[in-house]
Order: structure tokens, then C-alpha cells, then sequence
């Protein structure tokens, strides 16, 4: 039987101008562990989403003491690190929220998003007080300098497989760097973003510096489409993310989109075995497979194959799906029926395709529930034209293909429309260097898998999208640089 909870679940409301506000309609959001609604949450209107958007404005433009963007950027780093902090004293809630609207496994959402999310507010916190222009010595008869300033009023709109933990890579630079924000959270996964809000109040950040909107698809092509937007920072599908491409370039607006993957893990005969098996897993069934750099594409050197392969399909038999609020659960709930349904169609048409179903492929049932889980997938003799092996499934269903040489796996690697991330597993450190980079990749890792840091940039190449979230070079989308000449 799925364990009870015992995170209070609040009917979800609108956050605008400091204000809780009732939708004019509401949506279910479902509980994928077991197929029923957890609440009701409101669908903001374009009516209410210009409220927001105009909320942010005031507060940006807002001259008065106290204004978030006026405020001295000590005072904002100290609110950013007493958001940190209130994460931090509410993690066992904030975790169990998040795992009951994604079907996580609750060791994922209290472990290691939450304790991450803590981290970014903290390093951004700390970039509060270094965003600074520069004094530049063109001319002797001028003093000239220039000045880095927010750009205004950000729409975040992030995804339902790390609901917070993307709020949050959004919220950091952009709070830091003085601009208000409305954030638009997958209409799957509302929950703590809406619990986000009301903890960023109690740290102090004034009233319309954050604005939250929940809804579909409708509520965040209207935060795309108004004119008094200025950024778009996006995390999601490669076709939404055209979509809003193609809308935000009515008006203009700054753009930074991290997208899609299909990501290459590339494992050589000398590549300490045991340790890549574990790396292969990890890459593909950690969070379900949702995962935009998952490592959904395993080459593996002919010369290994069926060793990597056996040790590969027996750790995966060790991951069943289980009650995600299991502290033991390493495979949880897919997100949706929808998704459910998608990724189970993929695995049909790779079958029809020739590639050969080595373990899992099927629904599986935990507990007699009604939830949406599917067994650990692993495919062999995949061919890289094949569609399981170009196209995103954002499940866990690995494909495995085989390769020669270096020259071989690194055209087929980046035979890809995506260029998130990759991975190479060998003790030839020399090797390693070289074919990082060859790889179109926005990062790639040596001897592990997905690892990641607040200080480190994320973001992809090719149709992964553009900009970068985390680190210091996140901070040039959120601001503007403005050139000053005094003449003398």
C-alpha cells in the first residue's frame, strides 16, 4: 500500500503583489504514485497573468526604500540567504511535497534537489555584492565606466521533473542581480512553488518582486507574449522552447532556453567496469529517466559488450519501482499518465524497430495502486538512426549501442540533434581530454555521471538550447551593460 502523508496539501492559489489571490478556474494535480488528486490549484487567466507581470513592474520600478531593485545588493544577498535558510528548516516538508506531485523517490527530493536548492540561494547570495561594472581608460579627455544593471521583469517558466530545484536556478541570478520575477511552474508539479512563495515572503523579499502563476499551457504563452516582459528564462521540451522563440521575437525579449537532450555515455574496454555499470544506471534511471542530460544513449566498446551488458541488466533488475515516499525507493512514479503513455510507446516502437529488449519494457504495479510506473528498460543492438535512439524519451529506458575506436564513437555521439551533456568512462586520461572536446556537449563528465555543482554552468549545444543556468556566467542574462562617458 503507498504510505500516507503527512505534508499538509493547501488548495493552491495565485501569488501577486504579496497577495494570495483565487483563480477564475481550477486543475487537479495528481498524485502519479497513485493516480488521484491531491488538490485543486488555480489556473491563472492572460487577465491574471498581466496582474502579476504588472506587479513585478511596480516593484521594479518602485523608487522607494525597500524597492528590491534599489536595495542595497548586501540587503538582497542577506534575503537570499535567509531563503536558504527557511528551505533548509522546511526540507523534510518541502521534499515530501515535491516527491507526492512528481512520484520522485523521496530519497531524490530530500537528498539532493533540496539540499541543492539551498546551495544555489546561497552562492547567488554571495554574488549579490560582486555584480559591478568596470572603469575603462579610452580616452584621456573623458572618464568612462560602465554599469551592470537587472534587466527588468523575468518570466521563469520550469518543468515538472525538477520543479523546485529549476525555479530555483532562475530565481537565484535573477534576485541577485536586482530583478523581479513571475514564475509560471509546470501545471503538473505546482506544489512547492507555491510553498516557495510563502517562505520567500517570511524572508522578507518585498511584495511583487516574486509573483507565482499556475496553469497550462495558455498561462505561459501569455507570460511570453506581454509586452512588459523583458527575459524569458525557460527550462523544457525543444518544441516548447520553439514556440516561445518564436513568440518572444514580437517583442524582443532576452531568451535563454535550456532544452531537450539525448545525451551519449561512452564507455571503453578500459574503463574501470564496475564503477561505469553503476554510472550507466545512474545516468538513465535516476528521477524515473526524467531527465533532460540523461544519459539515455550507452555506447559500450565491442570488445566489452556482453560483460558490460550482463553486469548492466542484472543491477538493473536490483531497481524496482516502489512507493516513492519509501526512503528504500530508488525508481519512483512517472510524472503523468500522459508521460506514461509516451514512454510506453516508445518502447513498442523501438521493439518494431529490431532494437532487442534485454530487460524491463512493461508497466509495472507497486502496492496495487493505480500509479504510472514502468519497469527499468534496457535495450541492445539499438542502431543510432533508430528513433529510441535519436529522439528524447524522458523515461528510463536506455539504449545501447556498440562502437570501435574513438574516431567512430565520436561521430556517432554527436549524430544528434541535442547537445546537453555526455560521458566518457576510460583510465586513458589522455583519451579522455580528446574526445571532450570533440563531443558537442554542454558538459560532459570523465568517470562519473550527472554529477553538478551551484558554481558550475548548465546549459546545452545545438538544439539543447542556448544561455546557462548556474555559475557566474548565468548572471550576464539578467543583467544589462550600460556604457557611461563623462566628458571632461
Amino acid at each position: 500500500m503507498i504510505a500516507a502523508s503527512k505534508a499538509q496539501v493547501k488548495p493552491g492559489k495565485l501569488f501577486i503583489g504579496g497577495e494570495w489571490v483565487e483563480g477564475k478556474k481550477t486543475f487537479p494535480t495528481i498524485n502519479p504514485a497513485t493516480g488521484e488528486a491531491l488538490t485543486q490549484v488555480a489556473e491563472a487567466d492572460a487577465s491574471q497573468v498581466d496582474a502579476a507581470v504588472r506587479a513585478a513592474r511596480k516593484a521594479f520600478d518602485d523608487r522607494s526604500k525597500g524597492s528590491w531593485s534599489l536595495m542595497a545588493a548586501s540587503e538582497r544577498g542577506k534575503v537570499l540567504w535567509r531563503i536558504a535558510d527557511l528551505i533548509e528548516q522546511n526540507i523534510d516538508e518541502l521534499a515530501e511535497l515535491e516527491t507526492l506531485d512528481n512520484g520522485k523517490p523521496i530519497f531524490e527530493s530530500r537528498y539532493i534537489d533540496m539540499p541543492m536548492i539551498v546551495d544555489v540561494f546561497r552562492y547567488y547570495a554571495g554574488w549579490a555584492t560582486k555584480i559591478h561594472g568596470d572603469t575603462i581608460n579610452s580616452a584621456a579627455s573623458a572618464f568612462t565606466y560602465t554599469l551592470r544593471e537587472p534587466v527588468g521583469v523575468v518570466g521563469a517558466i520550469v518543468p515538472w521533473n525538477f520543479p523546485l530545484l529549476l525555479a530555483s536556478w532562475k530565481l537565484g541570478p535573477a534576485l541577485a542581480c536586482g530583478n523581479t520575477v513571475v514564475l509560471k511552474p509546470a501545471e503538473q508539479t505546482p506544489l512547492t512553488a507555491l510553498r516557495f512563495a510563502e517562505l520567500a515572503v517570511e524572508a522578507g523579499l518585498p511584495a511583487g518582486a516574486l509573483n507565482v502563476v499556475t496553469g497550462g499551457p495558455e498561462t505561459g504563452a501569455a507570460l511570453v507574449r506581454h509586452t512588459d516582459v523583458d527575459k524569458i528564462a525557460f527550462t523544457g521540451s525543444t518544441a516548447v522552447g520553439k514556440e516561445i522563440m518564436r513568440s518572444a521575437a514580437d517583442t524582443l525579449k532576452r531568451v535563454t532556453l535550456e532544452l531537450g537532450g539525448k545525451s551519449p555515455n561512452i564507455v571503453f574496454a578500459d574503463a574501470p567496469i564496475d564503477q561505469a555499470v553503476r554510472g550507466a544506471i545512474n545516468g538513465i534511471f535516476y528521477g524515473k529517466g526524467e531527465v533532460c542530460s540523461a544519459g539515455s544513449r550507452l555506447f559500450v566498446e565491442k570488445k566489452i559488450e556482453d560483460e558490460f551488458l550482463t553486469k548492466l541488466v542484472e543491477s538493473s533488475k536490483k531497481m524496482k519501482p516502489g512507493d516513492p515516499l519509501d526512503p528504500k525507493t530508488r525508481l519512483g512514479a512517472i510524472v503523468s499518465e500522459q508521460q506514461m503513455n509516451t514512454v510506453l510507446g516508445y518502447i513498442a516502437g523501438a521493439k518494431q524497430e529490431g532494437a532487442q529488449l534485454a530487460a524491463g519494457g512493461n508497466r509495472a504495479s507497486v502496492d496495487g495502486s493505480k500509479g504510472f510506473f514502468i519497469e527499468p528498460t534496457i535495450f541492445s543492438g539499438v542502431k543510432n538512426e533508430m528513433k529510441i535512439a535519436q529522439e528524447e524519451v524522458f523515461g528510463p529506458v536506455l539504449a545501447t549501442l556498440t562502437f570501435d575506436d574513438i574516431e567512430q564513437v565520436a561521430e556517432l555521439a554527436n549524430k544528434n540533434i541535442y547537445g546537453l551533456a555526455a560521458a566518457i568512462w576510460t583510465s586513458d586520461i589522455k583519451r579522455a581530454h580528446a574526445l571532450s572536446r570533440r563531443l558537442k556537449a554542454g558538459t560532459v563528465w570523465i568517470n562519473t555521471y550527472g554529477d553538478g555543482d551551484a558554481s558550475l554552468p548548465f546549459g546545452g549545444y545545438k538544439q539543447s538550447g542556448f544561455g546557462r543556468d548556474l555559475g557566474a556566467d548565468a548572471l550576464q542574462h539578467y543583467t544589462e551593460t550600460k556604457a557611461v562617458w563623462v566628458k571632461l
